[in-house]
C-alpha cells in the first residue's frame, strides 16, 4: 500500500450516514422535516438551517441526518466522473468492525457516507438449512453462506453512484424480510463483514483494506453478550455454535486474509492512532477527486443554437401579458402568486403533450364511436426541485388525476458555488415511469443537471423525463440539453443572459422569496434551493 499522505485540503462540512436497514435518504419519508408551504400572505423572514457553531446534523426520534449536502458526482457532460470510495473492514466476528466504521464516519465527515453490513446478504435458506438453523447447526460462517453474486452486483452499483435495494436480514428467523431497503448517495462506502476479503471479484472494488485484529476471547465475550441480548439465542446454543463453526472459520477463512489489508487494526475501535491515519488517506483521496461543475458550464456549449428538445410556450398576448405582471418588481405578492399559478397551469399542460399516446376508441352516449387518444405509458410522476419548484404540483395534480409526487432538495454552497443535494424521496418503481421534472427558473443549470442525473442512477429512462421551467436562461438550457439530449425541456420564456452571479437577465427576481413572501440575501441565486428550517 502507498504510504498515507496527511490531508491538508479545505474541510469538507457534514455527512450523511447511511444503512443497509434503510435509516436515511431514499424512499423513507420526512416531510415533517420539510418546510411547510403556507398560503397565507404575511411575509416571513427567511432562515438558514444551521449556525457556524453548531454541528450540520439534525437528531430524530430515529436517526441522526447530517444535513451538509452531497457535492457533483458527475462533470459537465453528465457523465459520472468519479467513483465513491470504498473501505473494506474485515475481521473475526464481533471483532469490532461495526464500531470502527462507526469511528471512521465521525471522523470523516464527509457528505454522504454509506454502511454497508455483509450480514445483509445471507443466502435465503432451504426448509432443511432452516431446521439446522434453528438448533445451531447450520454454518453461518463459512463463505457458502453468502450471496456473493448478489453481493458483488451491489456494491459495484452502489460505487458507480447508483440506488440500489439491500436485502433486510432477520436474525431471529434466519430469513430475508419481504421489504429490501433502497440506499443512494455514496461518496464514501463503508463495507464491513467477516468475509470482506474472501471473494476476488469484491477484492477488486474495495479501495482501502483494513482488517480488525482483536483478541479471541473479547470476541467470544462479545459475541456472547450480542447473540444472547440481540438475537434472543441461548448461552449453550452459542457456545456451541462458536466451538464447531465459528472459530475453525476464523482459522481457515478470515485470518488468513489479513495478509490482504492495507492497514491491520489491532484492538479494534480504540486504536484512534490507527482510525486518524486511515481518515488522512480517505481525505487527500476525496480532494483529488473535487469537481467544479458550475464553472464549466459557464464556458460551455453556449454559442450552439438552441436544441430541438427545447419547447417554448408560444409568446401570445396573455402569455406576455403575464410575465409582464410576474417580472414587474412592484407587483403585489398576491398578484405574483395567481398569475404564476396561471403560467404553471399552461406550462404543465405544454409538457403532458409530449407524453407517448396511443389511438383509444370509445362510444358515445349517441352509441357512436369516437377514435381518440389515449396515454401510452405505465404511469406519470412529479419531482419537484424544492422549494419553488413545489408550487407547480398543484397545476399536475390538478391535470393527472392520483400522479405521485417525488421531492428533491438542491442548494447552492455559498463557499464552492456548487450545487449539492441535501435530500430526496422519490417513489417506489419510478424506473417505470415517466418522469415530470419541476423547477420554476433554471439559470446556470446545475441544480436541473443534479436532479435529473438523480432521477437516472434510480435507473429512469432519460427520453422519459421532462423538465419544466416557468423561466429559462439560455445557458440553462443548453447546460441540460448537452448533457442529457434526450430530455424533453419546456418553458414558458427563455432570457439570453445569466450574470456573474448566476442571475437571470433580465429575469424575475427570486421566484421563492417572492412567492413564499421571504426576504432573499444579496447573493442569491435564481437556482439556488432554499434549505428547511429546522
Amino acid at each position: 500500500m502507498n504510504s498515507l499522505p496527511s490531508y491538508s485540503g479545505a474541510r469538507i462540512s457534514g455527512c450523511w450516514t447511511l444503512r443497509s436497514d434503510g435509516s436515511g435518504g431514499g424512499e423513507g419519508s420526512l416531510d415533517r422535516l420539510l418546510p411547510t408551504i403556507t398560503t397565507g400572505l404575511s411575509p416571513r423572514k427567511r432562515t438558514t438551517s444551521q449556525c457556524k457553531s453548531e454541528p450540520p446534523l439534525l437528531r430524530t426520534s430515529k436517526r441522526t441526518i447530517y444535513t451538509a449536502g452531497r457535492p457533483p458526482w458527475y462533470n459537465e457532460h453528465g457523465a459520472q466522473s468519479k467513483e465513491a470510495f470504498v473501505i473494506g473492514l474485515c475481521g473475526g466476528s464481533a471483532s469490532g468492525k461495526t464500531t470502527v466504521a462507526r469511528k471512521i464516519i465521525e471522523a470523516l465527515d464527509v457528505p454522504w457516507v454509506v454502511l454497508l453490513s455483509m450480514d445483509s446478504f445471507y443466502k435465503v435458506l432451504s426448509p432443511e438449512q432452516q431446521t439446522m438453523a434453528a438448533s445451531n447447526d447450520y454454518n453461518f460462517d463459512h463463505p457458502d453462506a453468502f450471496d456473493f453474486d448478489l453481493l458483488t452486483h451491489t456494491l459495484r452499483k452502489l460505487k458507480q453512484g447508483k440506488s440500489v435495494k439491500i436485502p433486510v436480514y432477520d436474525f431471529t428467523t434466519h430469513g430475508r424480510q419481504k421489504e429490501w431497503k433502497t440506499v443512494y448517495g455514496a461518496s464514501v462506502i463503508i463495507f464491513e463483514g467477516i468475509m470482506a476479503f474472501a471473494d476476488k471479484k469484491l477484492l477488486q472494488l474495495l479501495d482501502m483494506k483494513i482488517f480488525v485484529d482483536t483478541d479471541s476471547d473479547i470476541r467470544l465475550v462479545r459475541r456472547l453478550r450480542r447473540d444472547i441480548t440481540d438475537r434472543g439465542r441461548d448461552i449453550e446454543g452459542v457456545i456451541k455454535q462458536y466451538n464447531k463453526f465459528v472459530k475453525p472459520a476464523f482459522e481457515q477463512y478470515i485470518e488468513p486474509t489479513m495478509r490482504l489489508a492495507d492497514i491491520v487494526v489491532p484492538r479494534g475501535g480504540g486504536n484512534m492512532v490507527a482510525i486518524d491515519l486511515i481518515v488522512q488517506h480517505v481525505h487527500s483521496q476525496l480532494e483529488e477527486r473535487e469537481l467544479s461543475v458550475r464553472a464549466a458550464l459557464a464556458s460551455a456549449h453556449q454559442a450552439q443554437p438552441l436544441p430541438q428538445t427545447l419547447s417554448v410556450l408560444d409568446s401570445t398576448p396573455q402569455v406576455k401579458g403575464m410575465h409582464t405582471i410576474i417580472r414587474n418588481k412592484e407587483t403585489s405578492r398576491d398578484e405574483f402568486i395567481f398569475y404564476s399559478k396561471r403560467l404553471m397551469r399552461l406550462l404543465i399542460e405544454r409538457a403532458l403533450s409530449f407524453l407517448p399516446s396511443q389511438v383509444h376508441v370509445v362510444q358515445t352516449p349517441q352509441g357512436e364511436d369516437y377514435e381518440g387518444r389515449a396515454f401510452h405509458g405505465k404511469r406519470i410522476t412529479g419531482v419537484s426541485i424544492l422549494r419553488a419548484g413545489e408550487t407547480m404540483e398543484p397545476a399536475l395534480r390538478a391535470v393527472c388525476k392520483d400522479v405521485r409526487i417525488g421531492k428533491i432538495l438542491i442548494q447552492t454552497n455559498q463557499d464552492t458555488g456548487e450545487p449539492e443535494l441535501h435530500y430526496l424521496r422519490l417513489p417506489k418503481d419510478i424506473s417505470e415511469d415517466h418522469v415530470i421534472l419541476m423547477d420554476c427558473t433554471v439559470s446556470t443549470g446545475a441544480a436541473a443537471m443534479m436532479a435529473v442525473r438523480v432521477l437516472l442512477d434510480h435507473d429512469v429512462q432519460e427520453d422519459k423525463i421532462l423538465l419544466v421551467s416557468l423561466l429559462m436562461a439560455e445557458m440553462g438550457v443548453h447546460s441540460v440539453a448537452y448533457a442529457f439530449p434526450q430530455v424533453q425541456i419546456i418553458t414558458t420564456a427563455v432570457d439570453k443572459k445569466v450574470n456573474d452571479l448566476f442571475h437571470i437577465i433580465p429575469g424575475i427576481g427570486n421566484f421563492g422569496d417572492r412567492y413564499f413572501g421571504t426576504d432573499a440575501p444579496p447573493d442569491w441565486s435564481d437556482e439556488e434551493m432554499d434549505e428547511p428550517s429546522y
